[in-house]
């Protein structure tokens, strides 16, 4: 069994080795050795191969006469083949010698051919290479002329079409490689000058700004017509747009890079005055081409915004530089003249670019620069205005502050804020003239003579008649020029005058700052009210108070402000018929002048009165009584000396208070009768005095008297009846007691309003019996031994002990 199934193996094997290709043959062989029996199968494969052997051979046998039979016929073919060979081989020979002529000619043809190619292809390439040099020459040309805006167009031009179109050629390359160092020629020698047209109109900028101000006088000094104004302001605008588009179509005009003029070194021009005398306009006086070529430049370059930047980054520098004042501008008016001609140039050519570029500067950064430069103006002049104490100065400032404003709004620049300074310093120039002022008052003040004005013609009373609105119906109807005096002194028509001038000075400041009426009315009130009321007010106080000021004088000062307090609605008058505001208009302000002027004369009469009591006072230092004085037996007494020479010093001043108000004169004379009751009351209850003899008290009783006699006389008219006996009620009443010894009477009337010693107080009566006492006690040692003198001084200790009990029953 095991046989039969190796046999049938291996003949399976042996048919997939003859069916199976030769790559997969390498499983069925390891199959044979991995078996036992390969021996048997090698036998069983040579058998197999000696099969095959003889049917190829049969085969062989089967087919070998029609291989005799083809070897042959080959044999016959190549006889022939050789034939043909001779054949074609002569052929071959004839055919070269017959093509080699026509070789010949084809060669000739061929290199005509190339050469007729090359000729073309030389010719298309000069075609594309001519314009390039021609158009590098040209560029050339324009670099050497300084025409660089169409130079870096050639440049495109160039760069753009024509070395394209050109090829790759050396001189290409060149060219190629010149055109960016050509582009930054170009934008260098661009930035150079517009550097040089940046510090041209730096240092040219008041020239310009001097120019724009004088335009602006003279649209202010031109005639309001229609016809008129566009020579000036109204026309500068449209005359810059004109010259800039004109600038901008020359520069984008073929190969023309604007008039000979836009070629030329940056800078102011020299420009004649016209012969109808217009003043030219900053386009006139500014070449500004290069501007125009260098943003053009850039533009093309694609570096505008670079422009913008760098053109905005210089101007603010140059702005600073012009905003920052010099130190010493305040000291003249050339100063602050030199720093606005700066600033207003500095901002017409921004506003002249700002037209003219189309965006090079924007609205919002030109407003940006007027308003940093608005507050360093208002800054710089607030610091140096407030240096000067000129008026004439300040006021040439604001005249000069205004025409700046007027100039910038008619370029467009809002000026609010200056005009608000304005305003502002007119409370400086408000201080100034009042100093200024305090001045000249006290120059009048002290050169017065404080007497009436003596008129001696008709002419001199007209002249001070129209300094001053006098209101005298009887004294201008007196027609004995002679002996007219007016009666007030010099000062009052001198300060009225200069009232007058003050006023004058107030409006005109206020000119020209766009005030209404009312408001320059309120604001020259103002001012007026502060001069009266404070600069001439303490003028007046320090005439009044000032030593070796005599009491004609002071009466002289009370008779001047009372016709200057009369003047105070005139004044009014003036100032609404100067300002056209009437004066009844509501919320209108009212001077102060009555105020002030009363004030005045109340100082003066308080100081009329307080000097009457200073020259009594040296009249009573004179007095010297006898205060241990006997009393005289027989004989009158006679007032004292010094009470004498008081009385008549006072009969002479009185005289002197008829030109006085009567209520004045009236006050100064009671007070002087009450000043000598008082001083009198004072030399007998002086505590230095401690002894007092009845003689003493007759002796001052007596100059009483004289007092009273003085009294009744009536030195000052108006008094009622006896009032001005009243001032000296006091010591009489206290007089008459000791004098009469009617204690009886006063201490039984006493506290009863019928009382006839009402008013002596117990107190000063109390004071008055103890120096008596005292006197009676020391200068009558042996007054024991005397009844009447003892009966006397008991008397006194009585009166005085009932005195005390009187006091301590009504005062308790």
């Amino acid at each position: 069994m095991v046989s039969m199934e190796t046999a049938a193996e291996h003949e399976r094997i042996l048919r997939e080795i003859e069916s199976t290709d030769t790559n997969c043959i390498g499983p069925t062989l390891r199959s044979v050795y991995d078996g036992q029996e390969h021996g048997l199968f090698m036998e069983k494969l040579d058998v197999r191969i000696r099969n095959h052997d003889r049917e190829i051979e049969k085969m062989c046998n089967h087919h070998f006469q029609g291989f005799v039979d083809s070897i042959t016929e080959l044999l016959k073919v190549r006889g022939e083949a050789q034939k043909l060979k001779s054949q074609v081989t002569e052929t071959n020979r004839r055919l070269q010698d017959d093509g080699k002529e026509l070789i010949s000619s084809m060669e000739e043809l061929k290199q005509c051919r190339v050469q007729q190619r090359n000729i073309a292809t030389t010719i298309d390439k000069l075609t594309h290479c001519l314009p390039v040099l021609e158009m590098y020459s040209r560029l050339q040309e324009q670099m050497k002329a300084k025409r660089y805006y169409p130079a870096l167009r050639t440049l495109e031009q160039l760069e753009q079409k024509c070395l394209p179109r050109a090829g790759q050629y050396r001189f290409c390359s060149i060219m190629a490689e010149n055109i960016p160092k050509l582009r930054t020629q170009i934008r260098d020698t661009a930035m150079s000058q517009l550097r040089d047209f940046l510090e041209s109109i730096r240092k040219h900028s008041d020239k310009i700004g001097e120019t724009a101000i004088k335009q602006a006088q003279l649209q202010r000094s031109l005639d309001s017509s229609v016809s008129t104004q566009p020579r000036a302001l109204i026309g500068r605008r449209g005359r810059k747009e004109a010259a800039a588009a004109a600038g901008i179509a020359a520069m984008d005009s073929n190969g023309q890079g604007g008039s000979p003029m836009s070629e030329q070194d940056s800078g102011i021009l020299d420009v004649e005055d016209d012969e109808d005398d217009e003043v030219p306009g900053a386009q006139d006086l500014v070449d500004f081409s290069p501007v125009y070529r260098c943003l053009h430049i850039y533009t093309v370059l694609g570096l505008r915004d670079v422009f913008e930047n760098y053109y905005r980054k210089q101007r603010r520098k140059q702005a600073r530089l012009v905003l920052q004042p010099h130190s010493n501008m305040h000291e003249t008016l050339e100063g602050y003249r030199r720093y606005f001609n700066q600033i207003v140039g500095f901002f017409v050519v921004e506003d002249h670019v700002l037209h003219t570029t189309q965006g090079l500067v924007n609205r919002a950064y030109v407003e940006e620069l007027w308003e940093m430069a608005l507050s360093k103006i208002v800054a710089a002049l607030r610091t140096h205005s407030s240096y000067c104490d000129d008026p004439n100065l300040v006021l040439d400032l604001k005249n000069l502050i205004v025409l700046f404003a007027d100039t910038l709004q008619g370029y467009g620049f809002p000026v609010t804020h200056l005009f608000d300074m304005l305003l502002e310093m007119r409370e400086q120039y408000g201080e100034i003239l009042l100093k200024r002022w305090n001045l000249t008052f006290r120059q009048i003040l002290d050169q017065d003579n404080y007497s009436p004005i003596p008129v001696s013609t008709e002419q001199e009373f007209r002249h001070y008649t129209s300094q001053f609105p006098l209101q005298d119906p009887e004294l201008e109807k007196a027609h004995d020029n002679e002996n007219k005096k007016l009666p007030f002194s010099e000062f009052v028509p001198k300060v009225y005058c200069q009232l007058k001038e003050f006023i004058y000075a107030c409006l005109k400041y206020s000119e020209d700052l766009h005030l209404s009426s009312t408001e320059v009315d309120d604001m020259i009130r103002k001012s007026t009210n502060l001069l009266l009321t404070r600069t001439l007010s303490h003028c007046l106080q320090y005439a009044i108070k000032k030593k070796n000021v005599g009491l004609a004088e002071l009466v002289q000062v009370i008779i001047n402000t009372t016709h200057l307090e009369q003047s105070c609605h005139f004044l009014e008058e003036f100032i609404s018929n100067i300002t056209n505001v009437p004066p009844d208009t509501v919320n209108a302000t009212k001077l102060y002048g009555t105020s002030t002027f009363k004030d005045a004369r109340h100082a003066a009469e308080a100081e009329i009165y307080t000097s009457l009591n200073a020259k009594i006072d040296q009249f009573l230092q004179l007095a010297d009584y006898d205060w241990l004085a006997a009393v005289q037996g027989g004989g009158a007494l006679t007032a004292s000396d010094y009470l004498i020479d008081l009385i008549a010093f006072l009969k002479s001043t009185f005289s002197v208070f008829t030109n006085l108000p009567g209520k004045v004169a009236q006050t100064a004379c009671m007070s002087a009768c009450k000043h000598i009751s008082t001083s009198l009351m004072q030399l007998l209850l002086d505590p230095e005095v401690r002894q007092i003899s009845m003689g003493a008290l007759h002796q001052l009783n007596t100059d009483v008297q004289e007092c009273e006699s003085f009294a009744r006389a009536g030195p000052v008219a108006g008094f009622q009846g006896d009032t001005l006996l009243l001032a000296f009620s006091d010591l009489r009443q206290l007089l008459e007691l000791f004098v009469q010894w009617d204690w009886s009477t006063y201490l039984a009337d006493y506290g009863k309003p019928t009382c006839k010693y009402l008013r002596v107080n117990p107190h000063t009566a109390l004071a008055l019996l103890e120096k008596m006492k005292e006197m009676s006690r020391k200068n009558n040692v042996f007054a024991q031994f005397r009844k009447t003198d003892r009966d006397r001084q008991k008397l006194i200790d009585t009166v005085i002990k009932q005195l005390r009990n009187l006091i301590a029953q009504h005062h308790t």
